[in-house]
């Protein structure tokens, strides 16, 4: 696996800098008021209407709230993607279209929202977090995903264009899918589900990032295996705090129900609630792993140290005896034994050399080094 290339200057990273600098809503103002929480990440917000019934199927692309509202009623099953949920005036339009409550939209335009799930006669709400993995910065990015289930529609909600509804997009264009036979409540089950389906292939990413980040520890544990460790405690925390209020909103969904929501869809919520109960297991175990790197890191960096102060401790074990030797023949006094010796400098460096040779045989034999 090739190493990515890895930014770990927050200031220089527009997905990090995203979850720190927010425009926060204002103090005092009264209930339902809109005001868009969060970044501006579309050029204008677009409107698609993918229409269909098991005889027919219809896409519209960029078109008009109006034109959209006229969907809301009709026999044959919509959905309706907004892309861009900046313009104020837009949801507020699209809201009065729709019926939906300004406390409902107040909480489209807070991109902070958790998850959440509410329940009304008209219409169901639902809150979840859509995630990709950047690998030029090895950071999760989250979007928030709204959408509003209705008798006859799925009104939807994204920060800007793009997502993981590709397939069921191109489930839909197939007439003998099982998409096109049911309603709008599996219609909303699909797009969750492709949500947590992709979920799975961030952890994939995110667990081989970890595996990787292992192996670079045990062979150099220095400064910069540390900060990816920070980081990756980060995102996985980050993760943690999209997912795991999502596993309430699938619960509610299928045992509490809706009247939206009919029996046999129940069934498949009920086995997307096993999936995020996976993807919840997964991130628990990441977040342990981490720690784990932790502890490794600390561990290899105090197993490094050892090894460096063993080596200095039997260098300064040898030069000890060397240094007596010499601070002995080095003392001023005129009467001192083997001065006057022929041969004794040849003596005293044979019997320093002979010193350090018995040492070394000693540390060797000791299995010091």
């Amino acid at each position: 696996m090739g190493k990515a290339l890895f930014n770990f200057d927050l200031l220089k990273n527009p997905i990090s800098r995203k979850r720190f600098n927010i425009k926060a809503k204002a103090v005092g103002l009264p209930p339902g008021t809109l005001i868009h929480v969060g970044q501006k990440i579309a050029e204008r917000p677009r409107i698609e209407v993918i229409d269909y019934s098991p005889q027919h199927f219809t896409t519209l692309r960029d078109i008009s709230v109006e034109e959209a509202s006229a969907f809301k009623d009709t026999d044959s099953v919509s959905w309706i993607n907004l892309s861009g949920i900046h313009d104020i005036q837009m949801i507020d339009q699209v809201g009065q279209s729709f019926g939906i409550h300004p406390l409902a939209l107040e909480d489209i335009l807070n991109t902070l929202h958790r998850p959440k799930v509410e329940v009304t006669e008209e219409y169901t709400f639902i809150i979840v977090k859509m995630l990709a993995f950047d690998e030029a910065s090895l950071a999760i990015d989250t979007e928030q995903f709204s959408l509003i289930l209705g008798s006859h529609f799925v009104l939807s909600f994204q920060e800007r264009e793009g997502d993981v509804f590709d397939g069921v997009r191109d489930r839909l264009q197939r007439s003998n899918g099982r998409i096109r036979q049911r309603g709008p409540d599996y219609l909303a089950y699909a797009l969750i589900d492709s949500i947590v389906d992709s979920y799975f292939q961030i952890l994939e990413k995110v667990g081989d990032h970890l595996v990787q980040l292992e192996e670079e520890l045990i062979d150099n544990p220095d400064q910069s295996a540390l900060s990816k460790i920070h980081h990756f405690k980060r995102e996985v925390l980050a993760l943690r705090k999209s997912v795991w209020p999502l596993r309430e909103v699938i619960s509610e969904l299928y045992k509490d129900g809706s009247s939206l929501i009919t029996e046999g869809t129940q069934v498949f919520l009920r086995d997307l609630y096993d999936h995020t109960i996976q993807v919840l297991d997964t991130v628990e175990i990441f977040r342990d792993t981490v720690s784990g790197l932790q502890d490794l890191y600390m561990s290899a960096v105090g197993n490094r140290m050892n090894e460096i102060m063993k080596v200095l401790t039997i260098m300064a074990s040898i030069f000890i005896p060397l240094t007596f030797v010499a601070g002995i023949y080095g003392m001023n006094f005129e009467y001192i034994p083997e001065l006057k010796w022929r041969w004794g400098y040849f003596g005293v460096l044979g019997f320093m050399i002979g010193c350090v040779i018995g040492m070394i045989f000693f540390f060797r034999r000791k299995r010091w080094f």
